[in-house]
């Protein structure tokens, strides 16, 4: 943690951003008492480069972002890819994505009934998917898209790079909104993609799950402060995307102040680990 307080910025991500399907950065700040957590802005990104460009002009920020900075263990040992982490980012960076399916599909296909995708371990205690999958949703792709800006950014991964610095100025931890949802809602949606399910039942499940964030309910013990436009805007985007965003900043709020940012001693330095699992 340096010296300078830093944006916290929570990220609901797209690998294809567009006008119809931004990326979302939820910006904020942590309290003094670091109890409660100020939403600040919800910025939204059509693009790629435009949310890269915007992540390397702060000059300091604690991000978590929803899609995994990994891949399973045994999916990199199989195919003999590199090792350890900052060479295997560069490796699968560099193949394209059709070339990212067809091997991950050849891997499944070998595999029986039920056990079709290796997983990471912390799949398990978050309830994540795997993060080779390729569709709904795509993580695999999220990741090669995601993390290589993030690096280009010059954020700095913990657990995954070495040495620590003394005081990195941007920070990427791996975030999971739905880790932090299911605790307040159990499995009841709050959000859809598809227009024809954007219904006033997920309207009030939103409306409970940012109630109970409000009022600090969640085992991070955080309340969420918010204006009534932006609880109105929250409660708008039916697609759930700004929702997301801010769980994930309020896991990014969570992780700052400790050490190590809240990640396990005992993680595994190639998979990565998703912050509050």
């Amino acid at each position: 943690m340096g010296a300078a307080r830093p944006v916290l910025l929570g990220c609901d991500f797209s690998s294809a951003p567009s006008a119809r399907k931004t990326i979302v950065v939820a910006t904020g700040s942590l309290s003094p008492s670091g109890a409660a957590v100020e939403l600040d802005a919800l910025l939204r990104f059509n693009s790629l480069d435009a949310w890269g460009e915007w992540l390397a002009a702060q000059p300091a920020w604690v991000g978590a972002f929803d899609f995994p900075f990994g891949l399973p263990r045994e999916l990199v040992e199989h195919l003999g890819w590199p090792g350890t982490w900052p060479e295997l980012i560069a490796h699968y960076a560099a193949l394209p994505r059709p070339e990212i399916r067809r091997i991950f599909a050849a891997f499944c296909a070998a595999r029986p009934a039920g056990a079709k995708f290796a997983h990471r371990a912390t799949d398990g205690p978050a309830g994540s998917s795997p993060s080779m999958k390729w569709v709904n949703p795509p993580v695999a792709f999220m990741l090669h898209a995601g993390v290589p800006r993030l690096i280009a950014a010059g954020a700095f991964f913990p657990g995954l790079q070495f040495p620590m610095p003394q005081a990195p100025s941007r920070v990427a931890l791996e975030g999971y909104p739905g880790l932090l949802a299911r605790e307040l809602i159990g499995r009841r949606s709050y959000k859809s993609d598809d227009a024809a399910r954007r219904t006033p039942e997920r309207r009030r499940v939103r409306a409970e799950l940012l109630q109970q964030l409000e009022h600090g309910a969640t085992r991070l013990a955080l309340s969420l402060i918010v204006t009534p436009a932006q609880r109105e805007a929250l409660l708008d985007d039916a697609s759930g995307d700004a929702v997301d965003a801010l769980l994930c900043l309020l896991q990014a709020a969570w992780a700052w102040p400790r050490q190590a940012y809240g990640l396990p001693a005992d993680m595994d330095r190639l998979e990565g680990w998703i912050v509050t699992a």
